[in-house]
This record gives structure tokens, sequence and C-alpha cells, in this order.
């Protein structure tokens, strides 16, 4: 069983940055991939960013580009988001999530097998 925890979550305002942080713990942690997602309640999880464990290629999402960069420390198994000129449309739940099998869905929440518990990240205007 592996187990993520995300913290770095807080309230900011517009303009400012957060940087999140997933610490991954348990059985041998080698994952495919670790991603960042973000949900409203009552909507459905959205893709933020992901990286490939291994290679550290990263994918995002087109509302984060330029903003967001998901980067990993392998040897801390931490995967981390630092989220720049952060808006009012970023406020959400933010939560990471590991891949422990081989897949191009990247984006997809339901490619993922382990999540954290999620962090809060509101920004003001």
């Amino acid at each position: 069983q592996v187990q993520l925890v995300e913290s770095g979550g807080g309230l900011v305002q517009a303009g400012d940055s957060l940087r999140l942080s997933c610490v991954a713990s348990g059985r041998t942690f080698s994952p495919y991939a670790m991603g960042w997602f973000r949900q409203t309640p009552g909507k459905e999880r959205e893709f933020v960013a992901a990286a490939h464990w291994n290679s550290g290629t990263t994918y995002y999402a087109d509302s984060v580009k330029g903003r967001f960069t998901v980067s990993r420390d392998n040897a801390k198994t931490t995967v981390y988001l630092q989220m720049n000129n952060l808006k009012p449309e970023d406020t959400d739940v933010y939560y990471c999530a590991a891949m422990w099998h081989s897949s191009v869905l990247l984006r997809s929440p339901e490619e993922y097998r382990y999540w954290g518990q999620g962090t809060q990240v509101t920004v003001s205007s």
C-alpha cells in the first residue's frame, strides 16, 4: 500500500505563488507517473499536471501551462507543484495521485491507483 500526503495549500491573493508537496510512503515507491488534479465539490476531478517518474517528462492542462510546474525528487519520493501567478479560478482542492501501470492516459483520474487526501488552495481577487 502507498500513502500520499499533500501539503502547502493555503489562502493567497491573485498573482501570488504557492508550492504544493506530495510525499509518498509505504511500499517500495516506483510509480509510472505522478499526477496533480483539482476538484470543486459537485464537479468532476480536473487534470492539472503530471510527470513520468523515471523520465521526468511533464504534461500540463492548458489552463495552467506557463504558470504551474510539476517536478519530482525520486530520492525523497516527493512530487511538487509550483504554482505561480495564481488566479481566483485556481481555487480548488488539489490532490496528488500515483499511477502504477503504464498508460498514455495521464490526464484521466481513473488511471491513477493511489490518491492523497487533498489540500485546499484559495486565491482571492
